[in-house]
């Protein structure tokens, strides 16, 4: 399988952009992200005025309809308070349309505002996402469903539809650095996204470790197991271009979080030593970005990276391109290279008959 490369957004609201012209956007950025044959799209879900979707599965149709080989996934779709029913069914949809380039990223959120909005209580935060998870997977295992738990009505030989074109739908899980989800993770089966928001890649090497530690303990096989790194990112053709599109915005989007999270505030040093060689933050020309990425590839092994570009209120004109760069240059370097790096596959064993000859 080849290394896969995409695009993740929040498709962040700035004050100043109307929904309706975020959304003509955010269709562009895909529509152009497909064209140039990059792997995956993926949109995050939020429930607040700074962010634009809320249900990623609607998007996405809308998505579908308009390109024709993209991956389409929600990064993430909050299952701690949805209707994991409900999110199967749009899913199973959106796979349909999309002729089966749908993915569930499932996560537990990065925010909490779903949770009272949707009639649901906090305390119950990773108990909700586990059983939800469990609910989950019982769906995509075909009808009849039979299920119960503690926080949902059970499930007695119902029959849930429309069932999606790929069997199975591809359930991904989404963590920010939580062990248990990356233990249940690998116990399940499941391909892992790591989002590296912060700090230094190498600080979740041990992360990985205990993903493939548990992948193995699991019975799974080690050919099977599949790892997505996700960070932000910008490409401009020089590093200068790309911080004075992108650092401005990116500093004052963290800090808004921040605040809210009691966080220090950031400045131009801490995204100096986040843009740095062993830095999370792909920020640069297209083979700054290119050897950051190899990096993280040299460390974890991923088959996936996907890189957040539209942050905050980053012009849409440098957004795309950025995305025209990633695709044309990026894209190649980053595949030549790990093409190069990677062993080819034994040979099958060839059985030559010889022929013998009677008179």
């Amino acid at each position: 399988m080849s290394f896969e490369l995409g695009l993740a957004t929040f498709a962040d609201l700035p004050a100043g952009r109307s929904p309706e012209q975020r959304m003509r956007e955010l269709l562009e950025e895909a529509r152009l992200a497909d064209e140039l044959g990059l792997d995956v799209f993926a949109i995050g879900e939020h429930h607040r005025a700074d962010y634009l979707i809320s249900s990623p599965a609607v998007a996405l149709a809308a998505i579908a309809a308009q390109t024709r080989r993209i991956r389409l996934s929600s990064a993430v779709t909050v299952l701690s308070s949805d209707d994991p029913v409900r999110v199967f069914q749009q899913f199973a949809q959106l796979d349909l349309i999309s002729g089966g380039r749908a993915e569930i990223m499932a996560g537990r959120g990065s925010f909490i505002e779903s949770f009272s909005l949707f009639g649901h209580d906090l305390d119950d935060y990773d108990e909700l996402y586990a059983e939800k998870l469990d609910l989950l997977l019982a769906l995509r295992a075909g009808n009849p469903v039979n299920w119960s738990g503690k926080h949902r009505a059970p499930l007695r030989s119902a029959a849930v539809h429309p069932r999606p074109l790929q069997d199975p739908l591809p359930v991904w899980v989404a963590v920010g650095g939580t062990p248990q989800s990356v233990v249940r993770a690998a116990t399940l089966g499941l391909p892992l996204t790591i989002a590296i928001i912060g700090g230094q890649p190498a600080r979740f090497k041990p992360l990985v470790e205990l993903y493939d530690r548990a992948w193995r303990q699991g019975g799974h096989d080690p050919a099977d197991r599949r790892l997505a790194i996700n960070t932000h990112a910008f490409v401009a053709p020089t590093r200068a271009a790309a911080d004075s599109a992108f650092a401005h915005h990116y500093l004052a989007m963290m800090n808004r979080v921040g605040r809210e999270r009691g966080w220090p505030p950031a400045g131009r040093a801490q995204y100096d030593a986040l843009a740095a060689s062993d830095g999370a933050l792909a920020v640069g020309s297209p083979e700054a970005v290119a050897e950051k990425i190899l990096m993280e590839h040299e460390l974890f092994d991923n088959q996936r990276y996907i890189g957040q570009f539209s942050v905050g209120d980053v012009a849409h004109a440098d957004v795309l391109r950025a995305i025209e760069l990633f695709g044309t240059v990026v894209a190649p370097l980053v595949r030549t290279e790990i093409e190069r790096r990677t062993p080819p596959a034994a040979a099958e064993p060839v059985t030559v008959l010889s022929q013998v000859t009677t008179a």
